[in-house]
């Protein structure tokens, strides 16, 4: 039998998660050459990342989850990455012009740019508490927040009223936030969500997608759009060039945070 390498077996799981980062598959064989461990070892250091939710095994060896689960209480989300999403936010607030009918989800991204709003004579429909309540300080905004059921979680309103409210409005412009971006589209948390910003989607002659570079990569549970679906998008780093090339050919303008617009 292979004799066991002194590493911890914390510090060796550690590695084996970076190594999965980097080549996105790894097997029991190359744990064994890489940790001079052995085979029962390295099987009991796939169960216990399977146990952790850091992997997922396949015959022979391991790979990473594609699937993102966990969508963190307004609170938390507020604070991931909150200098970016406060960039994007802003930037995002120039493309509201007097005048304009707008509708905006309840990402905090998108609370950004509410609080940024420098027009006047403004009709906004949101589905935030937050947001509705940070246009209040602002004149010459006329504020309607969808009804129906309140998620707390989030601090928005969901449910079949909501949908309804929904189909009695047309606007110029909708800013949503994403969850996720990959090569399939956006993605977000459950199909409940997902209904809402769809049918928000139908109700826009403009959809901006305000997103920053850590929603890259991420897949949740329910596909909410193709990429033909939007208009812009604004980020705060370039996105990998697999997606960025299906935005570009499906004629999504990408508007960088930190200066210009991504052209062909």
């Amino acid at each position: 039998m292979k004799g066991e390498n002194p590493i911890f077996q914390e510090e060796r799981l550690i590695a084996i998660v970076k190594y999965l980062k980097n080549h996105k598959r790894i097997s029991v064989e190359e744990i064994c050459d890489l940790y001079e461990v052995s085979r029962d070892t390295a099987r009991r250091d796939m169960v216990k990342l399977e146990e952790s939710g850091h992997i997922i095994r396949t015959r022979g060896g391991a790979i990473l989850p594609t699937l993102s689960k966990e969508v963190g209480n307004y609170e938390q989300r507020m604070k991931d990455e909150s200098s970016s999403k406060l960039t994007i936010g802003r930037l995002a607030a120039t493309l509201i012009q007097d005048g304009d009918y707008l509708l905006m989800d309840a990402s905090t991204t998108v609370f950004h740019a509410a609080a940024a709003m420098q027009a006047r004579h403004n009709i906004v429909v949101t589905s935030s508490i937050e947001i509705a309540a940070i246009l209040t300080r602002k004149e010459d905004v006329t504020i309607h927040i969808l009804g129906g059921l309140l998620d707390k979680k989030h601090h928005s309103v969901v449910g079949a009223k909501a949908l309804e409210m929904l189909a009695d409005y047309h606007v110029d412009k909708l800013f949503i936030g994403t969850c996720g971006i990959t090569s399939e589209g956006l993605s977000a948390p459950n199909e409940e969500d997902g209904y809402l910003t769809r049918e928000m989607m139908r109700r826009a002659d403009q959809v901006i997608v305000l997103a920053d570079h850590s929603k890259f990569g991420k897949r949740l549970f329910y596909r909410l759009a193709d990429f033909q679906d939007i208009d812009i998008l604004i980020t705060d780093q370039e996105p990998i060039a697999e997606i960025k090339d299906l935005l570009m050919n499906c004629g999504v303008e990408i508007i960088l945070a930190t200066g210009g617009s991504i052209h062909d």
